[in-house]
């Protein structure tokens, strides 16, 4: 579904990306790791059209998307929550999410009635399907941390993603919030048959979830593969895991 292939971006004299390799397939949870300061965020901002790359190709159901702006890449069908809960903290839970998928099908007016009698049915849809809708009518910021970081899970699924990134989605979360949002995730792979690429620093989150694993260290990628064959690594024990 995605691949990257030799991706670089550098910042004057910083090379934050200096060979990234990556390879997303359909179905797969795919976890990029590696000390602060790898790239991995640079490089989900290169994927996602945030950023744009000094050299290197992305592709996208065989389609170069390589440079493209990020509203395109999202209509494309990758949808991307961040290291920050991005939401819209004055406005209702529901609007939150009900704004995305107005976005998403270009219906954010109309001249016939008020955008915000419309697509009700499939903002609810998403709601239910994250755990939000006892909480619909809160204004999102006054949300838990915890409930916070899922809705802008919902907000992303409001895009219709076929390939979702989540920017290190159980940050700052108790190991209570870590277990059910990373369930959820699991679960939404699953039922809605989402393919997930995420960062994340918890490595038992990451060795338990991921049915792939991307290690980087300095911009590059030391190694893709299965879990155990990551974790028997000898480089990646030395340069991460503690020689473990």
């Amino acid at each position: 579904m995605l691949q990257v292939e030799h991706l670089h971006k550098s910042f004057a004299d910083f090379k934050a990306v200096a060979g990234a390799d990556l390879t997303v397939r359909q179905g797969d949870l795919v976890a990029v790791i590696g000390p602060n300061g790898a790239g991995k965020t640079t490089l989900f901002n290169l994927i996602t059209g945030h950023l744009t790359p000094d050299r290197g190709r992305i592709l996208f159901k065989d389609v170069d998307v390589t440079g493209l702006p990020a509203h395109e890449i999202c209509r494309k069908g990758i949808a991307r929550s961040f290291q920050i809960a991005n939401i819209f903290p004055r406005l209702s839970v529901f609007r939150n999410v009900q704004v995305s998928v107005l976005s998403q099908k270009k219906l954010s007016h109309t001249l016939f009635r008020p955008a915000q009698t419309l697509v009700v049915e499939e903002t609810n849809r998403i709601l239910d399907s994250v755990g939000l809708s006892d909480k619909k009518l809160d204004i999102a910021g006054s949300l838990s941390h915890g409930d916070k970081r899922v809705l802008e899970i919902a907000i992303a699924l409001g895009n219709e993603p076929e390939l979702l990134i989540l920017d290190e989605p159980t940050a700052g979360m108790s190991p209570d919030e870590t277990t059910t949002t990373m369930d959820l995730v699991k679960r939404l792979a699953t039922e809605q048959g989402l393919t997930i690429l995420f960062c994340e620093h918890d490595m038992d989150v990451v060795f338990n979830v991921a049915t792939s694993i991307m290690v980087m260290q300095h911009g590059q990628t030391i190694i893709q593969g299965r879990p155990q064959e990551v974790r028997q690594n000898v480089t990646v024990q030395e340069a991460y895991l503690g020689g473990a």
